[in-house]
């Protein structure tokens, strides 16, 4: 049965459901009880810190209203305030209920509903919370465990980390616009490995012009680096020799480059031991081997996919994974007017943008996926433009991970192509 639906949810709360609204900050909550019909039972509102001691002292507050009215069922709903809510939502797991969450743009647009007045304030948010969650408008908060929860904080590292290395390869590109413009002319990448190794021991221009081209050549011998030459060092001297940049503060800006380059192999390393412990977890995940034997698709696609996801079983069908994505389909229609589609981008903008650089990379390395991009873009009937069709094959990507970590299929390219609707075909049959 779904029970993701909002009559499913509606359904699960009775005459003997007490339903909590909580307001969540960062050190002090403030929660209201209610029942049923809306009708309160707290008198004003509790409030509890955000601790051992408050979490306890609420729960004893909650289950003192249960007794005195008869409740047997406890629904605590909150707004997901950034990290706030995780500890107390924890605890309130332990202790047997099931917190739930409503979305704050849904606050927002509810809180004028009583009043007609949009002020923020401690006493009015746990009400409007209660209200949506006695709507039915809310949803269940997913809180990785086991595996799932390793691979989610390894994943989160794995993208600070990422982050990182392209702050200091910025900081990089930005030192050799001042002091080596001309490096651009040797290496399109500022972090080149040769051009590297010259860099740390030879950083300035005029450095590199007393290394001298069998100096420069010799860096790259000691280092037994293949690929990079005596040609490659007579071009790297001279542009050294004709640089135009900036001759000034030339102790700081050795420093100042020595500690990017210290700092970007630092991050380095830690990536690569991340990305070995995030293949070492996700092994442990069934079917994730067939994931990546499809053209197209890494380690870092499917890490980020299970991370945001969690356990995949949760999940009644392929849809709801595109709605927690922010891929669902919002229309623009009223009356006589048709306006152009969108996608929601209302969801996990980690999974969202991990689906879209999957299906860019699949577009370029997988044939099949290929060959559907380029009917979607020139198709006769309804014909996609190059965004549009992009994140068609992203959902497509998240049917396809759908049924082979669900069911175990493998992966099959000529199938899928044939799954592919074709009007054009079937009228001309």
């Amino acid at each position: 049965m779904n029970s993701n639906t909002q009559n499913a949810k509606i359904k699960s709360i009775t005459e003997k459901t007490l339903i909590v609204g909580i307001d969540i900050g960062s050190e002090t909550h403030y929660a209201r009880a209610f029942d049923w019909r809306n009708y309160e039972y707290s008198k004003k509102p509790f409030s509890f810190n955000n601790d051992d001691e408050g979490f306890k002292a609420f729960s004893l507050w909650v289950n003192e209203i249960a007794e005195k009215h008869g409740k047997n069922t406890v629904i605590p709903g909150m707004e997901p305030t950034g990290h706030y809510w995780l500890n107390l939502g924890a605890y309130l797991q332990e202790q047997g209920m099931k917190p739930v969450h409503v979305n704050p743009h849904h606050v927002k647009k509810s809180k004028e509903l009583d009043d007609n007045n949009p002020n923020k304030n401690d006493r009015k948010d746990p009400k409007t919370i209660a209200a949506l969650v006695n709507e039915g408008r809310f949803s269940y908060p997913y809180i990785p465990t086991g595996i799932y929860a390793e691979i989610r904080s390894l994943s989160n590292l794995r993208i600070q980390t990422q982050e990182e290395i392209s702050r200091i390869k910025n900081r990089i590109a930005r030192w050799f616009s001042i002091y080596f413009p001309e490096m651009k002319d040797v290496y399109k990448k500022p972090d080149a490995k040769s051009g590297m190794m010259v860099i740390k021991k030879a950083p300035l221009p005029a450095d590199i012009k007393a290394l001298g081209v069998d100096g420069v050549n010799q860096i790259w011998r000691d280092a037994k680096l293949k690929g990079a030459g005596l040609k490659r060092a007579k071009t790297l001297v001279e542009v050294a020799e004709r640089s135009i940049g900036n001759t000034e503060a030339p102790g700081s800006a050795r420093i100042e480059i020595r500690m990017l380059l210290a700092d970007y192999e630092v991050y380095s390393k830690r990536m690569d031991e991340l990305m070995v412990e995030i293949e070492k977890k996700l092994s442990e995940i069934p079917y994730i081997d067939k994931l990546l034997e499809i053209n197209g698709v890494g380690i870092k696609t499917v890490s980020c996919f299970v991370a945001e996801v969690g356990d995949i079983r949760r999940f009644d069908n392929p849809k709801q994974l595109q709605k927690l994505a922010g891929y669902a389909i919002v229309s623009n229609d009223s009356g006589k007017h048709n306006g152009e589609s969108r996608i929601s981008h209302r969801g996990r903008k980690r999974l969202r943008y991990a689906l879209y650089e999957a299906a860019i990379s699949v577009i370029g390395k997988n044939p099949e996926f290929k060959s559907i991009h380029e009917y979607y873009l020139t198709r006769t009937k309804n014909p996609l433009k190059k965004m549009q069709s992009v994140i068609a094959i992203a959902c497509k990507l998240i049917r396809i991970f759908y049924m082979i970590l669900t069911k175990g299929n493998d992966y099959d390219g000529q199938k899928m192509l044939q799954d592919i609707v074709r009007p054009e075909i079937a009228v001309a049959a």
